[in-house]
């Protein structure tokens, strides 16, 4: 299959999920028990105030001729006006996207960094003790709940040793550096400021280890399947007679060759970073899309809720389209189909 072909189901997958995504999360946002205009007015506006609330909100209108307003400003790139901020919510996901993208990555970048070694020494290492214990860590980290996680490594960390901060990204003393990336790490060493810097990634660590963790157990796990599957290979029982050393069978034959079915693990596995930042951010006060999301759902901020997930789920499916090019890239059989 060419590349022109996987581009063009992905854009016309992208489309299907936009729109489908949208109706569902409109309905749903709907369901839920409140109402948005009497939280902006207050609990003690009039019956009056509140009325003219839902009609300046566009309220007072039949579900169906909401939907219809919301999807032709989203084919526009109109996300909508926040109830909670009263700014556009396309304005609020570029203010608060960056940190949680930023994240996201230092979560992923976590994971791969521990959970490739981790997965190679266990595949090498199968039924040893050092195996047991990679699988251990590995199922711990699936199964442990991210809250919990982090709550532990604030007492402990924060609480206790008094090493890391707790909360935020930045040292209160301190003033953020001029926006390039959105990203304090990049944007303190574009700047210059060594000490933003140094408090952006101390204030980064706990967070990123709380999201990664999960994803460090699937790395692990996928790797050393990839790889004892590898290791069984004609090639890799050739190289062995040919008589290359131990360490060039293990990097540039078999570990090369099981990180091509890890790619798409790995790329979705970061997708659902994304959406598991929320409880993340939440627990560390992160000032990111998840937390910006929590507080939008408190107050039933409909535009905001449904702007969210639309672009998580646009960068999904846009992630799945980086996925499959890379796979085809990485594999020659496959990019020589069709």
């Amino acid at each position: 299959m060419s590349y022109l072909n996987i581009v063009r189901r992905r854009l016309l997958l992208l489309v299907l999920v936009v729109i489908g995504v949208s109706i569902v999360t409109f309905a749903i946002s709907h369901m839920i028990p409140g109402d948005p205009a009497r939280m902006m007015a207050g609990e003690r506006a009039s019956n009056e105030l509140v009325a003219q609330m839902r009609a300046k909100l566009g309220l007072d209108r039949p579900l169906y001729e909401q939907y219809l307003t919301y999807a032709g400003d989203l084919l526009h790139g109109d996300l909508g006006i926040s109830i909670r901020t009263q700014r556009p919510v396309a304005d609020d996901i570029l203010r608060f996207f960056p940190a949680t993208i930023e994240l996201a990555l230092a979560a992923m970048i976590f994971a791969i960094v521990l959970g490739i070694p981790l997965g190679v020494i266990s595949a090498v290492a199968k039924d040893r003790a050092i195996d047991q214990i990679t699988r251990t860590l590995s199922v711990t980290g699936i199964s442990t709940p991210a809250f919990w996680l982090g709550l532990l490594l604030i007492y402990l960390f924060y609480g206790k040793l008094e090493i890391l901060p707790g909360s935020g990204r930045l040292d209160s003393a301190l003033t953020p550096p001029p926006f390039v990336t959105g990203f304090y790490t990049l944007d303190a060493l574009f700047a210059g400021d060594g000490k933003a810097f140094v408090s952006a990634v101390r204030h980064l660590l706990l967070p990123a280890v709380t999201l990664g963790f999960l994803h460090l157990g699937i790395v692990t796990r996928q790797i050393r399947s990839a790889m004892l599957e590898v290791l069984t290979e004609d090639y890799i029982r050739t190289a062995k007679a040919s008589g290359l050393s131990r360490r060039r069978i293990l990097f540039d034959h078999a570990l090369r060759n099981a990180l091509i079915p890890s790619v798409t693990m790995i790329g979705l596995a970061f997708g659902d970073l994304l959406y598991g930042a929320v409880l993340t951010e939440t627990v560390y006060a992160w000032p990111g899309m998840g937390n910006y999301v929590v507080q939008s759902i408190n107050a039933l901020d409909f535009p905001a809720i449904m702007g969210f997930t639309v672009v998580a789920s646009t960068a999904y499916v846009l992630l799945n389209l980086f996925v499959d090019l890379t796979y085809m890239l990485l594999d020659p059989q496959i990019r020589g189909v069709g």
